[in-house]
């Protein structure tokens, strides 16, 4: 059974100009996306800048609203719910920010930082059970209790990702939704992050939707790995087939660029001519078509749906069976 379903998510922008601000384009940044997340699980997301990553980690905790589509958790479509009921499926769904600088605010303590979700919550009875709490929460990623009273700008870039992963854990969450988490961050932060990620997903049984350009982390932290490009989904599968067996031309390209320690491998960089399309006017047929060094006549005029080419292993390519 499935935690999280979305079903045919789209994000639309409307584009204004003109002396009346009247919207004639749309910004199409998630472009019809199907997947689920089951309980427990890390499922990977990975693409180019600018290609939907974010905005679809916003949608899913209803941060940014959809234009279609549906994003149902447990049973319940949120993007159809308002209010208490809204709230109360919030507590489900948390997100960790890019940048650890900006995601906290500068005039709360450490304490106002994490303990605001239990106030909004109501998940302690007085202000002895929310410090006793606060401290709890803070013990999980880390850090010292006496901290509580500090301000963000007292604390490193990692320590600072570590409160907003305790933000994230007051309300006791079944999927937080972490934006890059660690690409802000030095290596070696990096990795004490991810292993913090790792221990609370086996103590707590969280699923992670987890947006990255770092493959290698990727790989290391995930289950399944979902390859974005122009706001459609290219490729799915287990972690280690992508890394290994990437099918779809683009999944191809994004592993080659990733360096190898062996200066011995013989892995062929693959270059991509042109720039990624404007996501206002994406070109017909497959959207990688235009720098696809495989595209064939179909691929220019006919849009390929995201096909299971083998057990587990789904890709939209009308070249790949």
């Amino acid at each position: 059974m499935s935690l999280l379903e979305v079903k045919n998510l789209k994000v639309h922008f409307p584009v204004k100009r003109g002396m009346f601000g009247r919207a004639d384009e749309f910004v199409r940044a998630v472009d019809d996306v199907s997947f689920s997340i089951a309980p427990g699980e890390t499922l990977g997301l990975v693409g180019e800048s600018g290609c939907g990553k974010t905005t679809l980690g916003r949608v899913i905790v209803r941060l940014v609203e959809p234009t279609a589509g549906s994003v149902v958790l447990e049973g319940a479509d949120i993007t159809k719910l308002e209010g208490a009921d809204l709230r109360a499926q919030r507590r489900k769904l948390q997100m960790i920010f890019q940048d650890p600088y900006g995601s906290l605010n500068p005039r709360m303590t450490v304490e106002d930082i994490v303990g605001e979700a239990l106030d909004i919550h109501g998940l302690a009875e007085n202000r002895s059970a929310r410090q006793k709490r606060i401290a709890e929460l803070l013990k999980a990623v880390g850090l010292d209790a006496v901290y509580a009273q500090r301000y963000p700008h007292e604390f490193s870039g990692g320590q600072r990702q570590r409160i907003g992963i305790a933000r994230a854990l007051a309300v006791e969450p079944k999927l937080i939704v972490c934006d890059e988490p660690v690409s802000a961050l030095d290596v070696s932060v990096q990795a004490q992050i991810i292993n913090l990620l790792q221990d609370l997903q086996q103590q707590r049984g969280i699923a992670y939707l987890f947006i990255a350009h770092d493959l290698a982390v990727v790989e290391h932290i995930s289950r399944r790995v979902m390859v974005m490009y122009l706001g459609k989904i290219v490729e799915l599968a287990e972690a280690k087939a992508i890394i290994r067996g990437p099918r779809h031309p683009y999944t191809r390209a994004l592993i080659s660029a990733v360096p190898v320690v062996d200066p011995d491998s013989k892995r062929q960089r693959i270059i991509l001519p042109g720039d990624v399309p404007s996501p206002i006017h994406p070109p017909p047929g497959c959207p990688f078509h235009p720098r696809c060094p495989m595209a064939e006549d179909q691929c220019r005029t006919e849009l390929p749906a995201l096909t299971e080419i083998s057990p587990g292993h789904f890709a939209a390519c009308h070249l790949v069976r």
